[in-house]
């Protein structure tokens, strides 16, 4: 029997950017009021295909300020603008009600940058903020990161929406519902991988969709002094969460991209120490041989576990 014809409907899903999918009503809001088209929502970079051009992404040095270490120790401006400041555990997440972030002043922006290095993740509610105006403020922290995998709105402005992830061939189910499930930290595998991430919720589930932060620093200050004082100083190889093909030898098959970073890190702007590891994407530590190292990071990530 001969294949029927390709309707006019089903040829709009192949060429739609969504893959047919409804903008949900929050963020179609949103993008319209920032005047997104949406008939060209989302973009998509060009995804690397090869090692040489995933290890050229950002690859030069950059030199940076952290705008923490230049802030009020008190943090007097953004606190004080704050109706109400909650603690949302100990070691980790704070809630500033009443402040608007795309009205923070430069002092306050620094003071934030503060807050998110001793307090880790710092939540917002109620926010009427653009894309441009959300890129704005990464800006002042930093080099945006152009994630070079996922579908953006605008360069530096990545999206995250499980449902189109599906679509586009992610197999959702009860371990991995469309997320990460394990602890992780975005592109590791970069020269100099990002220091702050501002995540934006349009639209939020009535239940699920949860995600979880643990604290470095208290990953590192649960360990033994013994344990802290043998990784203090060792480096690890950390490899990148998708495999790319070598260009001058695309038949070996693909390959994940490596580099060497330290595993207790430092924050410019507390100086505090941090566990930097995961068991996904940290391969060995340099200068142990492959047994010795295999058992350091799966026993450093459950430390992360210990903390959330």
């Amino acid at each position: 029997m001969a294949p029927s014809a390709i309707t006019e409907t089903e040829q709009d899903t192949f060429s739609s950017p969504t893959l047919g999918l409804k903008v949900p009503k929050n963020a179609e809001e949103r993008l319209l009021r920032a005047g997104i088209d949406l008939n060209n929502y989302p973009t998509r970079p060009a995804k690397p295909d090869y090692l040489d051009q995933v290890y050229a992404i950002r690859n030069e040095f950059r030199e940076h300020v952290d705008p923490g270490s230049r802030a009020d120790p008190e943090k007097k401006a953004l606190l004080g603008a704050a109706t109400k400041v909650i603690h949302v555990t100990r070691h980790i997440g704070t809630e500033l009600h009443g402040v608007q972030l795309s009205q923070l002043t430069d002092q306050q922006k620094d003071e934030l940058g503060l807050l998110i290095a001793e307090r880790s993740v710092v939540f917002f509610r109620d926010q009427d903020i653009t894309p441009q105006q959300q890129k704005a403020l990464g800006e002042w922290y930093g080099e945006v990161e152009v994630h070079p995998q996922v579908p953006q709105i605008s360069e530096g402005v990545t999206v995250m929406w499980p449902d189109l992830q599906i679509k586009e061939g992610r197999k959702a189910n009860f371990r991995q519902p469309g997320g990460a499930s394990g602890w992780h930290t975005d592109l590791v595998h970069e020269s100099q991988p990002a220091g702050v991430t501002h995540l934006h919720n349009d639209t939020v589930p009535e239940y699920g969709g949860d995600t979880l932060w643990s604290s470095g620093y208290s990953a590192y200050d649960k360990l033994s002094p013994a344990f802290r004082k043998f990784l203090d100083g060792k480096t690890a190889i950390y490899r990148s969460a998708h495999a790319y093909l070598d260009r001058n030898n695309p038949k070996a098959g693909p390959k994940h991209v490596e580099r060497e970073h330290p595993i207790v890190r430092v924050h410019p702007a507390t100086g505090w120490k941090s566990l930097w590891v995961n068991r996904a994407m940290t391969v060995r530590i340099v200068g142990l041989d492959k047994p010795e190292s295999g058992e350091y990071p799966k026993f450093a990530e459950q430390t992360h576990q210990l903390v959330v």
